[in-house]
């Protein structure tokens, strides 16, 4: 009597994470891999929104997709994704998106608020890096996107305390992205110029004298890291003119960067009263 043949396992669907889903580059994240057939988990503060979301991208693409409501500024926020991740190992991506700015120069800042940025921008980050790397690693598999920004290659906001946030995700996303390649595991830091997404509006900023071409598109931004991260990148700086511009950053005398700064949202006798956040 012929044995019965064991099945075959069918392909695993992959499944990704991403903080900050419900606007800018995390939804264009999310609408990206709901399409490539990825099964999402969404995480944000707005548990309403994540539920609309998550409705839109399953009608859309047919994917799985779970909310998890979290404020990545506390620690317990942090605390409910972490248990997330050391319970699902199945996660394949880890998107690091939710961040803050403020409106504000350092000097008319108040502690609280300060700490708040730094539990969100580079805290939640490093938590959760830790948390998705642990099981990644042992399976020799996965990846982390986490989301920087242009400004962390140099001081071009006098006064503001996000480029220097910006600035540890870059350094903390290279150094632990080569620290865990031979693992088959890649930690990538996501450097996009500006992007036309709710983050500048939240933030009270003003940025209607920026040039129109200095702009990019979240969609554009999220295929430019997904390519970059496919090639192993550490560092993934979307589009030519910021790639340039990162060149300068790198390279140019500071006292003349120093001098050619333009982006004054943390300089004194700003309007200190309105700060806001990225959707998170």
């Amino acid at each position: 009597m012929a044995e019965t043949p064991e099945p075959v396992p069918g392909p695993v669907t992959p499944r990704a994470l991403i903080t900050g889903a419900t606007a800018g580059i995390g939804a264009a994240f999310a609408r990206r891999l709901a399409a490539d057939g990825h099964h999402l988990v969404l995480v944000a503060r707005d548990a309403r929104r994540l539920a609309e979301h998550a409705a839109e991208l399953t009608e859309r693409h047919g994917v799985g997709v779970e909310v998890l409501p979290a404020d990545l500024s506390t620690d317990d926020g942090c605390a409910v994704v972490e248990r997330w991740l050391a319970r699902d190992d199945r996660i394949d991506l880890l998107v690091n998106n939710a961040g803050i700015s403020l409106n504000r120069p350092f000097l008319r800042s108040t502690p609280e608020d300060e700490a708040r940025l730094l539990r969100l921008n580079v805290h939640a980050v490093m938590r959760l890096t830790l948390a998705a790397l642990r099981p990644m690693t042992q399976q020799r598999r996965g990846a982390v996107i986490n989301v920087s920004s242009v400004a962390g290659f140099g001081a071009v906001m006098p006064g503001s305390t996000y480029s220097a946030s910006k600035a540890w995700v870059t350094n903390f996303s290279e150094s632990v992205g080569q620290s865990v390649r031979p693992y088959g595991v890649r930690v990538m830091a996501l450097c996009p110029g500006y992007t036309r997404t709710e983050f500048h509006d939240r933030a009270g900023i003003n940025m209607s004298a920026t040039p129109g071409w200095l702009w990019l598109q979240a969609d554009d931004v999220v295929n430019d890291a997904l390519r970059d991260l496919h090639k192993g990148k550490l560092i993934s700086v979307p589009d030519w003119k910021y790639k340039l511009a990162v060149a300068g950053l790198r390279h140019t005398p500071q006292r003349l960067l120093q001098a050619i700064a333009r982006d004054t949202r943390g300089r004194i006798g700003r309007d200190e009263s309105d700060r806001g956040d990225q959707p998170s």
